[in-house]
């Protein structure tokens, strides 16, 4: 009884991906930043964890104003990170272990940098002009120069999404900072460029790309004002005309008819802004053939004010989390997509901290609560570094100079020159940038309890500051730790993951069915269930006891995994399941 959706087998749908932040996975050279040598380094730990793929953020030559999001050379690795030769080792390693490299790809936009964009800015008549989006300003009527229209900067809603270049008197687009130019891809030539980049990649040895934002290569070319939603704020997100534009499915079949179709590719799109089924779809359909899978960012904006930015607090529920789980699971299986799996990356705070209670009591039964959620959905599985021990997020009492990301950095700007003087707001956004801050998954990973966690020798100065609580949470003792009575976040993730590749027939390609008979808010529940087997998961979102009256046409044979304990849980299969604070339970069903 395969659902329609996911009978198709495909080795890309089994997977399990790790994402790697660089800068700030493993120092090897003792510089105090992260490096692809560190990453080589700690490829057994990985593979022992049930790790298949390694997905690298950039590495690329980058003057680093978005830690590598700002690329100045796509065929070349930047000197802090190594060098070409060192990438080919470490897909040479990567293979010796059955592994895989997944890299990302950054190319709605370049760095200010990059050769293309130096010549473009040269003169409005050099032949690389119209690689990247000019116009010419607006004026006010008291003559004030203006952008060409009002949408805000995505990482700095503060600031126009428009840069003045002095040199040749007009504009350029600038999604992200004004050292981040937005390519044209309505240009042939850049298209083509961006497919030679790919093919040179593909040919060294990678398996495929973590597509950048790439919903937004495609705007609509009048470029008009967005709708202002912010009355406060000058200008607007124009997500409207630049997210999912006109031509990114043609684009996108494009690249996949002259690249990425002639290699077996594993390609996942970032896509923000989107919502509407149908064109999640047209990406990710089986029929489509655009991507593979893409990140749908609904259950991460969940403590978001709805339509309102990144930086707002919104209480979130365990019913709001059950409905967009439901939804997405349902979408993909029913309609034949396929989904990624994933609470944390490099751009998303620390799951255990946003999900669960992060606090010294709590913190273990949460992040293992989340691995049982994670690894018994259908979808491929993302793992984000640090996710597998539990790390959280940075302590709310550091001081604002430690917050190191040019989102956060550009947010407390505006805060304190709109409230210079309020302590209630300023109080407010230090609370918010504590909740939902980039910095928080960019701490360094916690190795040890050695000095810096053993992310660099204790005589260097690594380039973020470790988190306080490594001399308690970090890999080396949850790796090694041995208990008659639990085990840590680390073993459960690596017992979850071999559970699910053991019965994948279930976990990846069976159907998923929401339980909600009379069990409280608190709780969610769910039947995963193929030909031969069916399994139930309950998880307690909450901080105190629950109770669940089992119905009686599940059939639990039995609980056969469980995040308090070691063995098999000892709870009832029939009447009354009592489950303690953030406990999950995974049980057997009869057929």
């Amino acid at each position: 009884m395969a659902p329609a959706g996911v009978d198709q087998h495909r080795w890309w749908k089994e997977q399990v991906v790790y994402q790697i932040y660089p800068a700030s996975f493993n120092d090897s050279n003792g510089d105090g930043w992260g490096d692809v040598n560190g990453i080589t380094e700690k490829l057994d730990y990985l593979k022992d964890l049930g790790v298949d793929i390694v997905w690298v953020s950039p590495i690329y030559k980058s003057p680093q104003k978005d830690m590598g999001y700002d690329i100045s050379d796509y065929k070349d690795i930047d000197p802090m990170y190594g060098t070409l030769a060192d990438v080919d080792r470490l897909i040479a390693e990567l293979k010796a272990r059955g592994m895989k490299l997944v890299m990302d790809l950054v190319v709605n936009h370049t760095s200010d940098q990059h050769e293309w964009f130096l010549q473009s800015r040269s003169s409005k008549s050099n032949p690389k002009r119209d690689w990247y989006i000019w116009k010419p300003p607006r004026y006010a009527e008291d003559g004030r120069r203006l952008p060409p229209n009002n949408w805000a900067q995505i990482l700095g809603e503060a600031n126009s999404a428009w840069t003045w270049d002095e040199g040749s008197g007009e504009y350029y687009l600038s999604l992200f900072t004004p050292e981040q130019p937005d390519l044209n891809w309505e240009n042939e030539q850049v298209r083509e460029a961006v497919f030679d980049v790919l093919r040179f990649w593909l040919d060294r040895g990678i398996v495929g790309f973590r597509m950048d934002v790439i919903n937004l290569i495609s705007k609509v070319q009048s470029f008009p004002d967005a709708e202002v939603l912010i009355a406060d704020h000058e200008y607007q997100s124009g997500h409207s005309y630049f997210a999912n534009g006109p031509r990114l499915h043609e684009w996108l079949k494009e690249m996949r008819v002259k690249v990425l179709g002639h290699y077996d590719t594993f390609t996942v799109g970032e896509m923000p802004f989107v919502r509407d089924e149908e064109e999640i779809l047209r990406v990710v359909g089986q029929e489509e053939g655009e991507l593979n899978m893409i990140f749908a960012f609904e259950l991460v904006d969940i403590d978001n004010i709805p339509g309102d930015w990144k930086f707002t607090l919104h209480p979130w529920t365990v019913p709001e989390l059950k409905r967009i789980i439901n939804s997405l699971q349902r979408l993909m299986i029913d309609r034949s997509g396929w989904n990624s799996l994933f609470l944390e990356n490099h751009d998303q705070p620390r799951s255990v901290s946003r999900y669960t209670d992060d606090s010294d009591r709590w913190r273990e039964m949460g992040a293992k609560l989340l691995a049982l959620m994670q690894t018994t959905l259908c979808g491929t599985l993302f793992v984000y570094q640090g996710e597998e021990i539990g790390m959280r997020n940075m302590p709310a009492e550091w001081p604002i100079e430690e917050y190191r990301d040019v989102e956060a950095v550009n947010f407390w700007k505006k805060m304190v020159h709109r409230f210079p003087h309020d302590t209630e707001k300023l109080t407010h956004a230090r609370r918010i940038l504590h909740r939902k801050s980039r910095d928080n998954a960019r701490t360094p990973v916690q190795w040890s309890a050695s000095p810096h966690a053993g992310f660099c020798p204790p005589t260097v100065t690594p380039w973020m500051r470790v988190n306080d609580d490594y001399a308690a949470v970090n890999a080396d003792a949850q790796v090694s730790l041995q208990s008659d009575s639990t085990l840590s976040p680390w073993q459960f993730w690596q017992k979850t993951l071999e559970f699910r590749k053991r019965h994948k027939d279930v976990f990846v390609y069976g159907d998923f069915r929401m339980l909600d008979e009379s069990h409280p808010e608190q709780v969610f529940v769910y039947v995963r269930e193929s030909d031969g087997e069916k399994f139930v998961v309950a998880l307690n979102f909450s901080g105190r006891e629950v109770e669940w009256d089992i119905p009686g046409s599940l059939g639990v044979k039995g609980w056969v995994l469980g995040n308090a304990g070691k063995e098999k849980p000892e709870r009832a299969v029939r009447g009354v399941l009592r489950m303690g604070p953030w406990e999950g339970l995974l049980g057997e069903c009869e057929k």
